[in-house]
């Protein structure tokens, strides 16, 4: 998890995991990387323990909050 979270604080990852509700994959670009999410001035506070990680959805432009033993894969979109 911690490395998911480096990663995330860089740039942007794609995340692919499980939806609770539906059981189906969500494949959704995501980030930590306050530069990349409107109105962020702090530094984000990201705990590598919890079961649970808020990231920046990229593409519905809203917080998401994914359960870490939901996630399937994620890699770093290279641009």
């Amino acid at each position: 998890m911690n490395k998911l979270i480096e990663a995330l604080k860089k740039g942007v990852v794609i995340i692919s995991f499980r939806k609770i509700d539906s059981g189906e994959i969500r494949v959704m670009p995501s980030t930590l990387n306050p530069e990349l999410i409107p109105n962020v001035t702090n530094p984000l506070n990201v705990d590598s323990t919890s079961d649970t990680i808020m990231v920046w959805s990229l593409d519905k432009n809203a917080w998401r909050d994914i359960r870490s033993d939901t996630i399937t894969e994620w890699k770093i979109e290279h641009e």
